[in-house]
């Protein structure tokens, strides 16, 4: 199986949507700007679906499914969500179509199937959502309301990458209500640690908890947590975002409840999400020339097992050996591949493992047989052993442990290595070029300078880091007064 994958070091961008379809991982499709996602792919998208959903359970969720699609007045009826995203918005004004008289093979949109009121595609679901809210919320006993949907949206993107960025995508979003302030902005916080921990723990990429500034939060919300991802080439990526909404939904959709002091007033409320973008997180963060480096965690099979033979004989007698093991690493819950297939040699089998990123490679051949060994290869040190076979278990266990952490670890190194402080508009620029990242820098909180540095620079803030403490100085670009300092990087 020919890799012949594009450098990173020579063009990242096209190394990365290479190896999203030479991994099998997604495609483009017929229809602009939408993605396939391939079994491969699906795979590791539903094993984050899984680890999520329990995170979410575990934190008193419930998961329930509302209508794809949106009536234009629902819509409009929380001003700053809808200015947000109307310029994404895909549109459904009719409901038929008829044979075009013309040209009886053509198929034409019938006049007279106009629908009364135009439909948007969710770009996301908070409009529809509060308007089913207002029927489940009359009083304080119905809060707090904790709901999530595993859901598709569509964003209709001008310019698409598989996963980053496409015009229909998969994700989760949830939404909740609360009687009190403090409760709902308790619930945005816990919930971006809740994905924190998770991209931590299952991706192994190490995130900054922050909040966004008020230019580039969610529209419609009056704060917004997020955590943010460094890629290999220097450039951030947003992770995850858990948006406190005040009162702003339940005013625009008139959701009220009584208090427990027999008063009226509107809940607080909060939304957050996470998508198949994450894919995109898991294959730039640490993946290389060879192809995809999957954390243990995500895995679809951590293990594959590749018999070398010549001959129905030999294979009989590794397939034996081999399945003792698959029967062995899957009772200690290890998932495990033996690919017994003769259409394909060893060979290949290999380079095709190497490029899906499986994390531990067993090859069995005649001479491991005498010697009652296996040759295991790790992929992200792409380093090997011989290891006896009544030790495979327990070495294989320990190494899965041991990547997982590895790789953690490596992406930390390398974003902290790539966190700079800067003190002057010239060194910001000269680090962005030279070095990229994370630039630390102070800012005079001001939108007018924040969007004068991404009109000169690109750089975007990323985040205000949850853990900077305050410091006295001065903006980097306007040198006002500053009391902390911000986080910018150019971004995906």
């Amino acid at each position: 199986m020919g890799k012949n994958l594009t450098k990173r070091s020579e063009d990242y961008s096209k190394w990365y949507n290479e190896l999203v379809v030479k991994a099998d991982l997604a495609e483009n499709s017929a229809v602009r700007g939408c993605m396939v996602i391939k079994p491969y792919g699906f795979a590791i998208w539903e094993k984050m679906q899984a680890e999520l959903d329990k995170m979410f359970k575990e934190t008193g969720h419930e998961n329930a499914y509302f209508p794809l699609f949106v009536p234009k007045s629902l819509f409009e009826a929380e001003e700053k969500n809808a200015e947000g995203f109307a310029k994404e918005c895909a549109v459904v004004t009719h409901y038929r179509l008829k044979t075009d008289p013309e040209n009886p093979s053509k198929l034409i949109v019938d006049p007279k199937a106009k629908l009364e009121e135009e439909l948007i595609v969710r770009p996301t679901s908070e409009a529809i959502i509060w308007n089913t809210y207002k029927g489940w919320i009359q009083s304080y006993r119905d809060l707090p309301l904790l709901i999530n949907q595993w859901a598709n949206v569509v964003r209709w993107e001008m310019r698409t990458r598989l996963f980053l960025r496409t015009a229909e995508f998969l994700w989760q979003e949830g939404h909740t209500a609360h009687a009190t302030k403090q409760e709902a902005l308790d619930e945005a916080e816990l919930m971006n640690n809740v994905y924190a921990t998770f991209v931590e723990n299952f991706l192994a990429v190490p995130v900054i908890k922050g909040l966004k500034t008020e230019s580039e939060r969610f529209a419609g919300a009056d704060e917004t947590f997020c955590i943010e991802a460094l890629m290999q080439d220097g450039k951030a990526l947003q992770a995850g975002t858990s948006h406190f909404l005040g009162q702003n939904f339940a005013k625009a959709f008139d959701v009220k409840f009584t208090t427990n002091q027999g008063k009226q007033d509107h809940v607080w409320a909060t939304s957050w999400g996470v998508s198949t973008r994450l894919m995109g997180a898991l294959i730039m963060t640490h993946s290389d020339d060879q192809g995809l480096v999957l954390p243990p965690n995500l895995a679809p099979y951590q293990v594959v097992i590749v018999p070398i033979y010549k001959g129905e004989e030999q294979l009989a007698a590794i397939s034996q050996v081999a399945n003792e093991i698959v029967d062995d690493l899957r009772l200690h819950g290890v998932t495990v591949k033996f690919d017994n297939r003769d259409t394909h040699k060893p060979g290949w089998k290999f380079n095709e493992y190497e490029l899906k990123g499986v994390p531990l490679r067993i090859g069995i051949g005649p001479k491991d047989l005498e010697k009652r060994t296996v040759e295991l290869a790790r992929r992200d040190t792409l380093t090997k052993e011989f290891v006896a076979k009544e030790d495979v278990v327990n070495t294989v266990t320990n190494l899965l442990k041991e990547i997982q952490a590895n790789l953690y670890n490596k992406a930390k190194e390398y974003r902290d290595t790539h966190i700079t402080e800067v003190s002057n508009f010239d060194e910001f620029k000269d680090v962005l070029e030279s070095k990229g990242g994370f630039i630390s820098a102070h800012w005079d909180g001001t939108p007018e300078t924040e969007d004068k540095i991404k009109e000169l620079t690109k750089a975007t803030i990323r985040c205000i880091p949850l853990d900077t403490p305050l410091e006295d100085g001065v903006c980097v670009y306007t040198g006002a007064p500053s009391t902390r300092r911000v986080l910018f990087a150019k971004a995906y």
